[in-house]
């Protein structure tokens, strides 16, 4: 037997219910380590069964029955009480929920609200003009960032040609 398996049956052991098993007699004269547990253990029970539990005040069933009738002559809560706080917690979440209807849909709800914050769109801008390459710049902005890559690339190919 392994120190493992030997400290399961330890409790056992020590109140003299497993004793009669051979392996477990040879592990524990071979191994002082769980043999150190067993005599821990041993002492262990010895010191609970010399505990005495204390006795409790000679008021005590006097202050308890008195609790209990205090607490029989409370009156019960009714079932407002019970309900106070799921009923705020489905407050809350409509207050949540209307809040974001109200955010979500505010260019329909507020729509004179919408058009003095929108901002003003121009007419058809014509290529070639500084605002019509600005527009095409930030349009194509990804494609433009790839030709950057691509020239890199391409001069990273005449270093390595010509040394």
């Amino acid at each position: 037997m392994n120190c493992n398996e030997v400290r399961e049956l330890l409790p056992d052991v020590a109140v003299g219910m497993g004793a009669g098993a051979p392996e477990v007699e040879t592990h524990l004269s071979s191994c002082p380590t769980c043999a150190a547990k067993l005599q821990g253990l041993r002492q262990t029970m010895t010191l609970l069964d010399q505990w005495q539990a204390p006795e409790p005040s000679a008021y005590f069933d006097t202050r308890l029955q008195a609790r209990m009738r205090e607490e029989m002559a409370r009156p019960a809560a009714g079932w407002l009480h019970w309900m106070r706080r799921p009923a705020l917690a489905a407050s809350l979440a409509a207050v949540i929920v209307a809040g974001g209807l109200v955010i979500g849909n505010r260019g329909v709800l507020f729509p004179e609200q919408m058009a003095i914050n929108a901002p003003a769109i121009p007419g058809p801008v014509e290529p070639g003009t500084a605002v019509g390459d600005l527009q095409a710049l930030d349009k194509n902005h990804e494609l433009y960032a790839d030709f950057d890559m691509l020239d890199e690339l391409q001069v990273q190919d005449d270093v390595t040609a010509n040394p």
